[in-house]
């Protein structure tokens, strides 16, 4: 295997086991050790990368994956904790934070997956292992949202869906099944072999032919697998029940979406084996989407490298100040940050549930038609918003071609999230003190 796909391989794994080294770790004072890397102007101790590696190893066994050498292992792990400090040392210099509200709501969920009754019983349980591990949790947990809040705005301001892109994957078979509502579906599988010969592959092929045909005539999916079962080719078979076809895989959602009713795919090869799927109904191609739509202006103050937060904070003070005896759209085009907005006075157009961060949904609902909101904080910075008008609104259509963009940009991310990353790398100051190759 090539250090390329070893390094893709292991790339989910360590970002999980550094959120689980946490665990691991001694907040008691420790001796003094030795100096792995320099991250601009953070360190990375032996003993952070150590108790990484550990947990490393331990998410690899857990998952049934193989172990590669140390000195690879190290090397990935040290990789993804150099980037991992990389993006922090961003965050302190943008100031970017959590509250506390999103911090103990983040805990409590692991709490309840370790069986804590609460966060003082959780805290009980992981100080009694290590005296200070539950402050050294919390802090991990609060790293890891200020980083995953620092992405957010950063990557999500480079995803650009056009008008163009959208009516292409509206007209395409994955919109078209992505975007329906629900599907109620029959879904069968015949399992292959490992390392399964031509032969192998055939005798699967024709044996999920037979299923098809059975799928044709029947909707009893324990009697077609029962008639069909064989020990060499496992067969498998579920009603799926209602499902929203963007919870499914998108090649099986596509080959659903071309499907009248009763119709049943031919078999579709897959690495774990053939399958076959029967679509038994159908249900909300119809419906209308009415809602309440808010007709909305703001102003966006967003930290950066030059605006620190308690400053952004001040000076939207000063802005709400003014707003309620100046013109609104004035002060929006002199004094916002929102590049999409500013340029029109702060105009948002007339915004739809669910279009907004649910901390700038919350506000705008409550503030009255014709007032302006006080100064709130979302994950992009300091707004106050004013509300110009409502009115109930069909947005059947907007709402389809939201949900496609959607649809886009999710796909976009994880490339542009590899783009942000090597550029953040690429401007961090890293020295490597043990000789550890990491690139």
């Amino acid at each position: 295997m090539t250090s390329y796909s070893m390094r893709q391989m292991l790339k989910t794994t360590l970002m999980a086991a550094l959120l689980a080294s946490s665990f691991m770790v001694n907040a008691a004072q420790e001796p003094l050790d030795k100096v792995v890397a320099v991250v601009d102007n953070s360190i990375i101790l032996e003993s952070e990368l150590d108790r990484s590696m550990a947990a490393a190893k331990q998410q690899l066994s857990q998952r049934n994956q193989a172990t590669p050498p140390d000195n690879i292992l190290r090397a990935e792990v040290l990789r993804q904790v150099i980037l991992k400090r990389a993006q922090l040392e961003r965050v302190k210099r943008l100031g970017v934070t959590i509250d506390e509200a999103t911090l103990n709501a983040a805990v409590a969920e692991i709490a309840k997956q370790e069986g804590a009754r609460s966060l003082a019983d959780f805290q009980t349980k992981l100080d009694a292992r290590a005296p200070g591990s539950y402050a050294a949790l919390r802090r991990q947990i609060s790293d890891d949202l200020s980083v995953n809040r620092l992405r957010q705005q950063q990557v999500s301001a480079r995803i650009k869906v056009s008008d163009q892109d959208i009516d292409n994957f509206l007209n395409s078979p994955q919109g078209k099944s992505a975007l329906t509502s629900e599907v109620h579906v029959a879904h069968l599988r015949v399992a292959l072999p490992e390392n399964s010969t031509a032969a192998q592959v055939q005798v699967a092929e024709n044996l999920a032919d037979k299923l098809r045909t059975d799928l044709l005539t029947s909707t009893d999916i324990d009697a077609v697998v029962k008639r069909n079962q064989s020990s060499l080719y496992p067969v498998e078979g579920i009603d799926m029940g209602w499902r929203n076809s963007d919870d499914m895989p998108d090649e099986l959602a596509a080959k659903v979406s071309a499907l009248d009713l009763n119709q049943v795919t031919m078999p579709i090869r897959a690495a774990d084996g053939f399958h076959v799927l029967k679509l038994i109904e159908r249900r909300g191609n119809g419906s209308r989407t009415i809602v309440q739509q808010f007709k909305v202006r703001h102003i966006l103050l967003r930290p950066s490298e030059v605006l620190s937060p308690s400053d952004a904070e001040q000076q939207i003070n000063r802005l709400y100040k003014r707003a309620n005896t100046e013109n609104f759209a004035d002060l929006a085009s002199t004094f916002s940050n929102d590049p999409g907005s500013a340029s029109n006075g702060g105009d948002l157009g007339w915004v739809s549930p669910g279009s907004m961060v649910p901390q700038f949904e919350e506000v705008m609902q409550k503030t009255p038609v014709g007032q302006i909101s006080k100064p709130f904080q979302t994950q992009y910075g300091w707004h106050i918003l004013k509300v110009e008008d409502t009115r109930q609104q069909d947005i059947t259509e907007q709402s389809r071609r939201s949900k496609a963009r959607q649809v886009l940009a999710e796909r976009q991310f994880d490339q542009e999230l590899d783009n942000w990353l090597r550029e953040i790398r690429a401007e961090t100051f890293v020295e490597v003190k043990d000789g550890t190759p990491i690139n």
